[in-house]
Protein backbone atom coordinates (compact mmCIF):
# COMPACT_ATOMS: atom_id res chain seq x y z
CA UNK A 1 0.00 0.00 0.00
CA UNK A 2 2.93 2.26 0.57
CA UNK A 3 5.06 1.10 -1.13
CA UNK A 4 7.22 2.53 -4.50
CA UNK A 5 5.46 0.13 -6.43
CA UNK A 6 2.03 0.76 -5.49
CA UNK A 7 2.30 4.01 -5.39
CA UNK A 8 3.10 4.04 -9.48
CA UNK A 9 0.32 1.42 -9.59
CA UNK A 10 -1.62 3.94 -7.74
CA UNK A 11 -1.08 6.78 -10.35
CA UNK A 12 -1.60 4.74 -13.33
CA UNK A 13 -4.46 4.08 -12.33
CA UNK A 14 -5.29 7.44 -11.64
CA UNK A 15 -4.53 8.76 -14.85
CA UNK A 16 -6.66 6.12 -16.49
CA UNK A 17 -9.87 6.91 -14.20
CA UNK A 18 -8.80 10.92 -14.88
CA UNK A 19 -9.16 9.96 -18.88
CA UNK A 20 -12.68 8.31 -18.17
CA UNK A 21 -13.90 11.40 -16.52
CA UNK A 22 -12.79 13.01 -19.32
CA UNK A 23 -13.87 10.92 -21.99
CA UNK A 24 -17.20 10.49 -20.30
CA UNK A 25 -17.46 14.35 -20.15
CA UNK A 26 -16.59 14.05 -24.16
CA UNK A 27 -19.29 11.29 -24.91
CA UNK A 28 -21.70 13.16 -23.28
CA UNK A 29 -21.18 16.81 -25.04
CA UNK A 30 -20.90 14.91 -28.46
CA UNK A 31 -24.26 12.73 -27.67
CA UNK A 32 -22.79 9.80 -27.48
CA UNK A 33 -20.70 7.03 -29.29
CA UNK A 34 -20.55 6.95 -32.86
CA UNK A 35 -21.66 3.32 -33.59
CA UNK A 36 -18.68 2.76 -35.61
CA UNK A 37 -16.14 3.48 -32.99
CA UNK A 38 -17.96 1.17 -30.36
CA UNK A 39 -14.93 -2.09 -30.82
CA UNK A 40 -12.58 0.68 -31.00
CA UNK A 41 -13.66 2.91 -27.66
CA UNK A 42 -14.14 -0.69 -25.82
CA UNK A 43 -10.60 -0.95 -24.36
CA UNK A 44 -9.45 2.11 -23.42
CA UNK A 45 -13.05 2.31 -21.72
CA UNK A 46 -12.17 -0.73 -19.48
CA UNK A 47 -8.94 0.39 -18.67
CA UNK A 48 -10.39 3.78 -17.93
CA UNK A 49 -13.17 1.53 -16.00
CA UNK A 50 -10.58 -0.78 -14.44
CA UNK A 51 -8.27 1.91 -13.52
CA UNK A 52 -11.28 3.91 -11.54
CA UNK A 53 -12.48 1.14 -9.59
CA UNK A 54 -8.22 0.28 -8.28
CA UNK A 55 -8.06 4.00 -7.88
CA UNK A 56 -11.38 4.12 -5.78
CA UNK A 57 -10.62 1.09 -3.80
CA UNK A 58 -6.98 1.87 -2.73
CA UNK A 59 -7.62 5.33 -2.05
CA UNK A 60 -10.14 4.68 0.41
CA UNK A 61 -8.11 2.07 2.09
CA UNK A 62 -4.88 4.66 2.23
CA UNK A 63 -7.89 7.11 3.41
CA UNK A 64 -8.76 5.00 6.50
CA UNK A 65 -5.97 2.98 7.22
CA UNK A 66 -2.96 5.32 6.74
CA UNK A 67 -4.11 8.90 6.33
CA UNK A 68 -2.53 11.28 9.95
CA UNK A 69 -4.08 14.37 8.09
CA UNK A 70 -6.34 16.68 10.22
CA UNK A 71 -10.14 16.23 10.67
CA UNK A 72 -11.69 19.34 8.35
CA UNK A 73 -8.98 17.41 5.69
CA UNK A 74 -10.26 14.42 5.72
CA UNK A 75 -14.05 15.11 6.10
CA UNK A 76 -13.44 17.35 2.64
CA UNK A 77 -11.78 14.59 0.89
CA UNK A 78 -14.11 12.19 2.19
CA UNK A 79 -16.63 14.05 0.34
CA UNK A 80 -14.60 14.53 -2.84
CA UNK A 81 -13.98 11.05 -2.61
CA UNK A 82 -17.61 10.40 -2.99
CA UNK A 83 -17.65 11.40 -6.61
CA UNK A 84 -16.11 8.74 -8.44
CA UNK A 85 -13.62 8.64 -10.93
CA UNK A 86 -12.94 12.37 -10.52
CA UNK A 87 -12.71 12.52 -6.23
CA UNK A 88 -10.33 9.23 -5.72
CA UNK A 89 -8.18 10.63 -8.69
CA UNK A 90 -7.44 13.77 -7.16
CA UNK A 91 -6.95 12.36 -3.77
CA UNK A 92 -4.21 10.34 -5.25
CA UNK A 93 -2.42 12.99 -6.44
CA UNK A 94 -2.64 15.37 -4.11
CA UNK A 95 -2.86 14.04 -0.40
CA UNK A 96 -1.37 9.60 -1.34
CA UNK A 97 1.27 10.60 -3.44
CA UNK A 98 2.73 13.94 -1.26
CA UNK A 99 1.86 11.64 2.12
CA UNK A 100 4.75 11.77 5.12
CA UNK A 101 4.04 8.20 4.80
CA UNK A 102 6.39 8.17 1.28
CA UNK A 103 8.15 11.06 2.86
CA UNK A 104 9.49 8.75 5.85
CA UNK A 105 10.23 5.84 3.37
CA UNK A 106 12.07 7.84 1.16
CA UNK A 107 14.18 8.98 4.12
CA UNK A 108 15.04 5.52 5.17
CA UNK A 109 15.53 3.87 1.87
CA UNK A 110 18.05 6.71 1.25
CA UNK A 111 19.58 6.56 4.31
CA UNK A 112 20.38 2.87 3.26
CA UNK A 113 21.91 3.51 -0.21
CA UNK A 114 24.39 6.76 1.10
CA UNK A 115 27.65 4.54 2.50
Amino acid sequence: MVSQTARRVYRVAAALSLALFFFMVAVRFEGGIPPNLVPIVKVPLFAGVLGAAITTVGMEYFFFGFDNSSAMKKLFWFCVMLLPPLGPSLYCFIVYSRSDVFKSMMGEHLGEVQP
